[in-house]
Parts: C-alpha cells; structure tokens; sequence
C-alpha cells in the first residue's frame, strides 16, 4: 500500500552518492561521457563465482491479488526534492546512450535486430489521463520516460480509455492526454504499445483508480440491465458488455463491435502519423482487464477470493438467448435454459461441486462438454468479431496486433481445471483449451499476449495445485503449433532478481523461438527507488543481449550499478515527480 507523500521523501531521504571521479569532471552535474555508460568496468573479469540460491530471499507472493514483500531499500535520495524541481544536464548523456542500446527493434515478428534479445515495454500508470483528458502529472511522466530510455527500454504501453475518449456522446473523440502522451513518447525515441481499453478500469487486480465505461454507455445499460455479464444469482458485472449482444444494436443504434470498430478508427485516423514509428503494437481489449475471457472471478466487493473457482457469466438474456439456440441445434432444448446449477460458487474449491470434481464430475458429461464447448467458443467468437475488424482497420499501418490472455494458473493441477473453464478456456486434463486460441490469433496475425511469467510454481500454495511454470509451457506449446508471435507481462509488481531470473528463463522458453516482446509492470515511484532500479537495469539489459550470449552475470551487474551511480540524478527526479 503506498505510503503519503511525507512518509515516502522521509523514507526515502539519506545520503547522496557522489559520481565517479573518473567519469564526470568537475560539478556533479556535468555532462557525461555517454559512450562509456555501459563500458565494463573491468575488461579482464574472471567469474569462478556460483549464484547463490535465491529461493529464501524473499516472501514470493501467494496469489494475484497480493503484491511481493519486497527486501529493504537503500535510502540515498536526499536530493530528491531538489532533482524534481531542476533537470540535470545528465539526461541529455543518457538519452545518446539509449539510442545505441535501442535499435531497431520489434520488427517482422518482434525480434529486435541488433543481437537477438526480446524488447522490454513498461506499462504506464492507469491514471496517465485524467478525467479532463489531460497528461496527469506531466513532469512525472516526462522524468519517467527519460529514465525508463537511458535503461535501454524500447517502450511502454498505455491504456487508451474508451471511457475518457467517447465519454459524453456517442461518436465524439477527446484525445487530449493521449495526443500529449504519444508526443512524450516519439520525443524520447520511444515506442508504445497502445492497448484499446474497452473495459472499466477499478475492481481488478492492481486497478488503483476507477474509470467506468462511456456515460451514454452507462445510460444504456441502466436501462437494460442485460447488456452486462450475469452470473446464476443475478449479480451483474459491469466492467465489460456482454458479449452475447455483440451483433445487436443496443448502444444508441451500434452494435458493440460496430463502438469498438469506430473507436480504432478514429485511433487511427488521429494518429495516423505514429502508426508503424512511434506506435507499433495494437493491443485490442476484449474483456476484463483487457483480457479476452469472461468476467469469472471478480475482486470488487469481496466477491472472489484467490483461489476460488470464479463462476459462469452466462445468465443476461442475450447469452442466455444463443445457448438456447445451442441446445435446440444440438438436439437438446432440454440443455438450453440454464448454464450448469451444481458447479458451486466464486469461492468454492472444485472437490467442493459436483460439476467439477475429478470422478464422475459434470464437466466431462456429453451435457458438460455441450455446454463448455458453447461457453468457450462463444469466446472465440467474440475475439474473431473484433480481430477481424482491427486487422481492417489498421492493415499496412506498420503496427502488430495483439491480444491478451489471463493467466490462471490455480487449480491447474486439478482434472477439471475450473477457474480456466469459468473464465471461458476449455482447458482440461484431456484437452487443449490454448491452441484453438492460438489458432484464432494466427488467421488474423495477431500476437498471443500471456501473462504470469514471473510466477514459480513453488511460490504459489500448493494446496491449491497451482503450476504458472507449466502453464507457460503449454501456452508457449500452442503458440509454437499455431506459427503465433507470444509476448509476455509479469502479473504483479515485482523488483526482486528472483523474479526477473524467472522472466528470463521464461523468455527464451527452452525452445527455439523467443517471446517478441516482454512488457513490464508497471512505471511508479518503487521501480525508481535505488535497489530496484539497479536490477531492472541489469534485468533489461539481460533482456536485450538474448538467450544467445552467455556472459558473466556479475560483470553485467558491475555494469548495471556503474550505470545506476551516472543516472542517479534522472532516476532521483522521476521517483519523487511520480509521488506527487
């Protein structure tokens, strides 16, 4: 939880460390020699050192909705508040060193083509935009982007919200931040991964603020209660349209697809300049969080608690309506008036319902695989509907397509596999519930989005017969048969070594093909505080240099902390610009 403003200078006030005499003459502030930045420190290093074992460093996280504890953090900022309110000359040395590092990178596949590392992005605050659709806390962010590119970033990614751009009427764009934003972006040589937020931000792991989708959305929505996902007891969702009513006119004469359509077009029309250059990945929301699955296991209110099963969102009338259809189609109306009435509630576990237990469960019933092949593919069709409309739209633009998938990683050791099935991925013991995912993202040439990378397998209860580890595998398994590009994201923050070691490991994914691109979160003021920010710098310049090369870590963490000690003024100002 952050802490107020007073205590977060107070903890983070101490004693400045003072630049290396041999790289910066005279003040402090003076300009640096960028070229010798990242030279080693020493050129004869000989490494006869074992990494010692992590495992004991720190508390891993438990579950999606708690964040790691993290070791302590230097306190050496006392300078902070002077930093914010000048610019050091540093900066400018900084920026000329990150244009080496970038390259040309995230092209024809996302592999970047100096070395053979995978680009890292870094997701930016939810709030970048305020409300009055304007850069929150401009300096902040302009300090945050000069320090995140002097580390060899390629870019960040930033929610575009639906429900701050169409806010007041149907059909009228406000762009102001974004413009502002993406301006910051292309002025720092930076790249962005925008991410169509057709979703309402708050009520989701990690959402800090509230966002809801369009006034006249909402407007429509009060007055139809069915537009939003439903569960078996009534209880509405409203953080995404429901997607049984996809094709219905029921916003203000659109379809769903038809807003979501007319919203990427205006993107592109606005923005048309970026495509392809500063903006090179279209990120298209298609559910909670942006994910691509239903609604099954909500934070908000208490209602779903890690690790619990989640629920089927099947019950407005509009899904109802097309599982009827189902039914009768199949030969079976008798199946299409209700979804399953025996598979328990957000919280159970699956022994605990008689439709997801291992022996004899209904999941594996000629009635439960009717049904759970409808839900998913119910699923499908909805990413197809919008994929296909994105493709259109932003075909021979330059930029890549992508599209994100939760990853559920509880109960995975179990038959059933429950949460994935509540939440829309017909994922089991006895069959692949990933590639026909894959194979969706392939006939459109769109990225598989993946997250949970930083996750073991051990860190997680196992009671609970969690496995992210193998998870990963099987999804990175799918995209290899479907010849689709994966990308990742770490689901909750971390900064530990621990954490980024696994990222790395998970990266190159033991196979011949690396993921594209790697995204990380997020941008705020802990990933700026001294001990974090020296092992995400040694984290992405891992990243960057690839599977392929094998060097001493330690020199690459010699090299790490040199660049850290050079940059500490940058880095000083866009921790204590972003509490404010």
């Amino acid at each position: 939880m952050a802490l107020n403003l007073t205590h977060q200078i107070g903890t983070l006030a101490g004693t400045p460390i003072q630049m290396d005499t041999g790289v910066v003459s005279g003040d402090s502030t003076g300009t640096v020699n960028a070229s010798a930045v990242w030279k080693p420190v020493s050129t004869d290093l000989r490494c006869a050192i074992q990494k010692p074992d992590l495992k004991d460093t720190m508390s891993p996280p438990v579950s999606p909705c708690r964040s790691p504890v993290l070791s302590s953090m230097r306190a050496d900022l006392s300078v902070a508040c002077r930093a914010f309110a000048t610019e050091s000359p540093t900066a400018a040395a900084v920026t000329e060193f990150s244009e080496e590092v970038g390259g040309e990178m995230y092209k024809q596949g996302g592999l970047q083509e100096k070395g053979n590392g995978v680009p890292v992005f870094v997701m930016m605050p939810l709030d970048s935009v305020t409300m009055s659709n304007t850069v929150n806390r401009k300096k902040a962010i302009d300090a945050s982007l000069r320090a995140l590119k002097s580390a060899g970033v390629e870019g960040v990614m930033m929610d575009v919200w639906w429900g701050l751009v169409e806010r007041d009427q149907p059909g009228h764009y406000n762009w102001g931040g974004y413009s502002d934003l993406l301006e910051m972006a292309k002025r720092h040589g930076l790249k962005v991964q925008a991410v169509m937020s057709f979703h309402q931000c708050g009520g989701n792991v990690g959402d800090s603020v509230s966002i809801p989708l369009p006034k006249w959305v909402v407007e429509e929505v009060d007055k139809d209660q069915d537009l939003v996902y439903t569960d078996q007891w009534g209880m509405r969702n409203y953080e995404y349209i429901s997607l049984g009513c996809d094709t219905i006119p029921v916003l203000k004469g659109r379809t769903p697809v038809q807003c979501y359509s007319d919203f990427m077009r205006a993107f592109k029309d606005k923005f048309k300049d970026l495509l392809g250059d500063t903006i090179v990945e279209i990120q298209v929301g298609m559910g909670p969080a942006g994910e691509l699955r239903y609604p099954s296991y909500p934070e908000q209110n208490g209602t779903w608690k890690f690790p619990g099963i989640g629920a089927f969102q099947c019950y407005d009338k509009y899904m109802l309506s097309s599982l009827k259809a189902a039914a009768e189609s199949a030969g079976k109306p008798e199946w299409g008036s209700t979804g399953p009435t025996d598979a328990g509630h957000y919280n159970n576990w699956p022994e605990d319902t008689q439709f997801f237990r291992k022996e004899n469960g209904g999941w594996c019933s000629p009635y439960g695989e009717f049904f759970l092949s409808w839900y998913s593919q119910m699923l499908l069709d909805h990413g197809e509907r919008i994929l296909s409309s994105a493709k259109a739209i932003f075909d021979a633009t330059g930029v890549k397509i992508s599209v994100k998938v939760a990853g559920i990683h509880w109960h995975y050791g179990s038959r059933s596999h429950a949460p994935e099935l509540t939440a829309g991925y017909y994922n089991t013991r006895f069959r692949d519930g990933y590639l026909p995912i894959a194979q969706m993202l392939a006939r459109h040439g769109a990225i598989f989005n993946f997250t949970c990378i930083e996750m073991r397998d051990h860190e997680q209860p196992q009671d609970a017969l969690c496995a992210p580890e193998k998870l990963v595998k099987q999804v990175a398994s799918a995209t290899q048969k479907a010849h689709v590009p994966l990308a990742g994201e770490n689901a909750l923050p971390r900064y530990d070594e621990y954490a980024h070691e696994q990222i790395l490991r998970a990266a190159s994914l033991d196979v011949d093909k690396q993921m594209c691109a790697f995204t990380y979160l997020r941008m705020n003021p802990h990933l700026f505080q001294p001990d974090n920010w020296r092992q995400f710098v040694a984290f992405v310049k891992k990243m960057n240099e690839g599977k392929d090369v094998h060097r001493c870590l330690e020199q690459v963490e010699r090299e790490a902390e040199h660049f850290v000690h050079v940059t500490q003024p940058l880095v000083q100002e866009a921790a204590v610009a972003l509490m404010h």
